[in-house]
């Protein structure tokens, strides 16, 4: 899966990321592990690449990784941000 391409705009600021999806005129914001979580997702990844990088960077449980993972999928679906394959 990976971010879509049209319509979204996004830069990273101090490690935080600033980004405008065009067609809904949605401005987003986020903390450094969102962040994290959307360059892995720029790039295209998986779920378990997704939480292996929230276990790696922050040293977390992987269940509690999974979890925000599923949580920050899902919202970002519902805000039509993702192109899965």
């Amino acid at each position: 899966m990976r971010l879509k391409t049209q319509a979204l705009e996004w830069r990273e600021i101090d490690g935080e990321l600033v980004a405008l999806e065009a067609e809904g005129s949605l401005y987003l914001a986020a903390n450094p592990a969102a962040t994290l979580l959307w360059r892995r997702l720029a790039e295209g990844t998986t779920r378990e690449g997704l939480c292996e990088a929230l276990v790696s960077a922050y040293a977390i449980d992987a269940g509690v990784a999974a979890r925000d993972v599923d949580a920050f999928l899902d919202q970002a679906r519902d805000l039509g941000l993702l192109e899965e394959r």
